[in-house]
């Protein structure tokens, strides 16, 4: 049996940006730091969120502040250890922890 992992889901908008760099960048690297054992960032072709404004793929595929998702896996202490720098980097976006599963 595997231990038990927890997934966290972040979406931030692709022109977020901390300290001059993109946001998403920024919290990879992060998570990096901390020895996280994975984590991803997906541009989203289209989306929206709490203020309803649709996200998307612009015109000649020039970004119109696409959505961008960073899913990261790693046991819940580790996750739970790096949660407040990430939610400090972050001036808007959502956070969710999930429980998940390793399949053996």
């Amino acid at each position: 049996m595997n231990p038990p992992v927890k997934l966290l889901v972040i979406y931030v908008d692709e022109t977020d940006t901390f300290e001059s760099v993109p946001l998403y960048e920024a919290i990879v690297r992060r998570l990096q730091q901390f020895d996280i054992a994975g984590a991803t960032a997906q541009t989203g072709v289209m989306g929206f969120g709490s203020h309803h404004r649709l996200h998307r793929k612009g015109l000649f595929g020039i970004s119109d502040d696409r959505p961008v998702t960073i899913s990261v896996v790693d046991s819940e202490s580790k996750i739970r250890e790096v949660l407040p720098e990430i939610r400090a980097m972050m001036k808007e976006g959502l956070v969710l922890l999930i429980d998940a599963e390793l399949p053996s």
